[in-house]
């Protein structure tokens, strides 16, 4: 029997085709130069990206001579990064897998997950710590010792101030998880996917990362067009960490 989709896998791979237009993904080309700096790459690199969706950084980084592997777990994401490459004439190895789950047989010089990347996109049965947790736990498997990882995720603090009481009340918003369930429409005139998302805070995420076996080396400020080594602001959307798996 054919497992059925996850309200996330059909999203995104009804978002996919019109992905590259949303107005979070024009800062591509800087973030690659960031994150390439951040993560001390040097030529060649390899690098793993979770949750590479349509490949917009996959097919840069692979452009600029590193060797990148992708991890999505939308069929239709994965489409469109494999229509890329091909017109950008680069090679990315593309795997259809859950961050939380997969298995390689290989490690990485660096590992990124960008604009969530699967980090607390929840399914509804999901345990909202275990899954990102579980996510961690790869990125620990998969990194070489002594690289680094990249995440940018949903930030609490605006998660909180955009939340009211009524919005508890109605089941929206749930306090103890720190997670939303919010009806999205991935397209013009396509009726909308009931999604669940989790948000964090920086004393969270840095348990959840030495539970993971990583050390947190920096939290910043890390909405998309926004990027840089510099204090969150309360209201911005996302949060960066870079941490180091140690020697």
């Amino acid at each position: 029997m054919k497992k059925e989709k996850s309200p996330w896998q059909q999203f995104h791979d009804l978002e996919a085709p019109n992905y590259d237009q949303l107005c979070f993904t024009q800062n591509t080309a800087r973030e690659i130069e960031f994150m390439i700096d951040i993560l001390d790459l040097a030529p060649g690199a390899s690098i793993l990206d979770l949750g590479c969706g349509t490949g917009r950084h996959a097919v840069g980084l692979a452009g600029k001579g590193f060797a990148v592997t992708g991890i999505d777990l939308s069929s239709g994401m994965l489409a469109q990064a494999q229509e890329k490459a091909r017109a950008a004439n680069v090679k990315i190895d593309l795997i259809h897998a859950d961050a939380s789950t997969f298995s390689l047989d290989r490690q990485f010089d660096a590992v990124i997950s960008i604009c969530e990347g699967s980090f607390g996109l929840l399914g509804s049965q999901d345990d909202a710590n275990e899954q990102p947790l579980a996510i961690l736990c790869n990125v620990n498997r998969s990194l070489k010792p002594g690289r680094k990882t990249l995440f940018t995720l949903l930030s609490a603090f605006k998660m909180i101030r955009e939340r009211s009481q009524e919005d508890v009340d109605k089941g929206q918003f749930d306090p103890l998880s720190m997670t939303t369930f919010t009806e999205c429409s991935p397209a013009e005139g396509i009726p909308p996917v009931r999604l669940r998302e989790r948000a964090f805070t920086p004393t969270e995420l840095r348990l959840l990362f030495q539970l993971a076996g990583l050390s947190v080396q920096n939290i910043w400020g890390g909405t998309a067009g926004n990027w840089g080594k510099r204090a969150i602001d309360l209201d911005e959307f996302e949060i960066m960490v870079v941490a180091q798996k140690p020697v």
